[in-house]
């Protein structure tokens, strides 16, 4: 299936450079397996997948993606996650276990896929001129040691959903919503492949979406609009509606807690904790009375409730909340890691894990 999306993307750029699409110009070999109509159909039926408009390697020695795709950690080290998760409290202490310094020019990060020791894939946002509308939506992709392996833009100059949320990672796909940079807006949801940052729209949403997650027992994705006050409930066994016609989702969830927008969120599965309920770890920040809280969160993800918080105080060597940005968890050695990028244009990796 890839090599016939590549072939058809190739046949859609040739036909861009003649000034017809007629039988006069295919070849005979052509003629006797597909006539133009019929092809041009087949061109239009992947029309809207969004090329990576500009990909830039920064490591030609090495891979973005490993050859065999990992796992999905938080999903399935969600049960141990979650019990060290419930013995936390707000009087933890935290202990910083790493510091990475990463590479170049970070936007501003949304989101974070910690694929392995050795990959990190950010989310990214490069806002131009938001009065306007004017900016660009970025992949980067970074080693362990914070060295920069390729920046994908993986959106088009002038498209107005150029706002790349929080993202989640499945084992084969990174799942994100791209929206514009603006509450009551719109949104496009996207699975990205991890080998070679290419997105692949799946629906529009008439709603400014952030974070997305996928439940990979049962393909419900849930995406959190602006300041994660609703969530919306999209299933992939259901067919989208045909674009630009926008999907109405199966289900919209109000959040009943205020305490933290949500900006990144991760699948931890079906909990036996909490009755095999699918539960996702979140992390944010909230601006309240001039003051700025920061906090990660258990969230039962068919109600919005929050299952258990834990508010959190450390802050960037520039002063910022840790949870401000992009968030991912893991269990290392035998105890949970917490992985943040608070800062923007110039960003360091916090790793921390309770002391």
């Amino acid at each position: 299936m890839d090599r016939l999306t590549l072939l058809t993307d190739r046949i859609r750029e040739v036909l861009a450079t003649l000034p017809t699409a007629s039988e006069q110009w295919m070849p005979e070999a052509w003629k006797e397996m597909v006539n133009a109509t019929a092809l041009l159909a087949l061109l239009s039926s992947v029309a809207t997948v969004a090329p990576v408009v500009n990909m830039a390697v920064h490591r030609p020695d090495v891979s973005i993606a490993p050859s065999v795709l990992p796992p999905p950690g938080p999903s399935s080290q969600g049960e141990e996650i979650i019990r060290q998760f419930v013995n936390l409290s707000r009087s933890a202490e935290w202990r910083l276990v790493g510091k990475v310094k990463f590479e170049g020019d970070t936007f501003e990060p949304e989101g974070i896929v910690r694929l392995s020791d050795d990959r990190y894939f950010v989310s990214a946002v490069d806002d131009i001129n938001r009065a306007s509308g004017e900016g660009f939506a970025h992949m980067l992709v970074f080693d362990g040691k914070g060295s920069r392996i390729a920046d994908a833009t993986i959106t088009e100059a002038g498209a107005a959903e150029y706002h790349v949320g929080g993202i989640d990672y499945d084992g084969t796909f990174i799942w994100a919503t791209l929206a514009q940079y603006r509450p009551d807006s719109t949104a496009t949801l996207a699975r990205i492949r991890p080998d070679t940052l290419q997105p692949e729209p799946v629906l529009c949403i008439e709603d400014h979406m952030g974070a997305a997650v996928h439940d990979l027992s049962n393909g419900n994705i849930l995406t959190l609009n602006w300041g994660s006050r609703r969530a919306s409930v999209w299933n992939l066994s259901y067919k989208p509606a045909v674009p630009p016609a926008c999907t109405a989702p199966r289900a919209v969830i109000k959040n009943p807690s205020h305490y933290t927008d949500y900006q990144d969120c991760k699948f931890l599965g079906h909990s036996q904790r909490y009755g095999f309920r699918p539960v996702m770890l979140c992390s944010g920040i909230t601006n309240l009375y001039s003051t700025s809280i920061g906090g990660v969160a258990l969230v039962d993800m068919e109600s919005m409730i929050p299952l258990y918080e834990v508010p959190l105080t450390m802050v960037s060597d520039r002063g910022v909340l840790v949870t401000k940005n992009p968030m991912d968890v893991a269990i290392v050695d035998g105890r949970m890691r917490l992985f943040f990028l608070p800062d923007e244009r110039n960003s360091t990796l916090y790793v921390y894990e309770p002391a």
